[in-house]
C-alpha cells in the first residue's frame, strides 16, 4: 500500500522560505511520479509542481521561478523548496503520486490541472504565510 507522509510546514513572513518534504513508502521501485498540490481556503485544489519519472519538472506559473521540486530516491523522499512566499501562497499543500499509465498522461505537467488524476495522496501540511 502506497502511504505519503508529508512534513515540513509552517508559518513564516513574505519573502521567507519553506522546504516541504513528502516520505514515500509501498513502492517496490522508482516507476511512480510524485507532485505538489495546494488548497487555499474556499478554493479548488491547485497544481504547484510535478516531477515526471525521467525527472523533467512542471511549475504552475504562480510559483515558476520561486518553487522547487525535487526527488532523493535513495531516501524515497519528495521535497518542495519555497523560496520568495508570498501570502497568496497560504493553503494546505498535499503530496501526490501515481505510476503506470497516470505517469504517461500526466507527463510535462498536464495533470497540473487534474488533481483527480493521482490516486495516492499525503494528509497535507499547512502553510502559512505574513505579509
Amino acid at each position: 500500500q502506497v502511504q505519503l507522509v508529508e512534513s515540513g510546514g509552517g508559518s513564516v513572513q513574505a519573502g521567507g522560505s519553506l522546504t516541504l518534504s513528502c516520505a514515500v513508502s509501498g513502492y517496490t521501485d522508482n516507476n511512480y511520479c510524485m507532485g505538489w498540490f495546494r488548497q487555499a481556503p474556499e478554493k479548488e485544489r491547485a497544481g504547484v509542481a510535478t516531477l515526471d519519472k525521467d525527472g523533467t519538472t512542471s511549475y504552475s506559473d504562480s510559483v515558476k521561478g520561486r518553487f522547487t521540486i525535487s526527488q532523493d530516491n535513495a531516501k524515497n523522499t519528495l521535497y518542495l523548496q519555497m523560496n520568495r512566499l508570498r501570502p497568496e501562497d497560504t493553503a494546505m499543500y498535499y503530496c501526490v503520486a501515481g505510476d503506470g499509465p497516470i505517469c504517461r498522461y500526466c507527463s510535462g505537467g498536464y495533470c497540473l490541472g487534474v488533481p483527480s488524476y493521482y490516486p495516492y495522496w499525503g494528509q497535507e501540511t499547512q502553510v502559512t504565510v505574513s505579509s
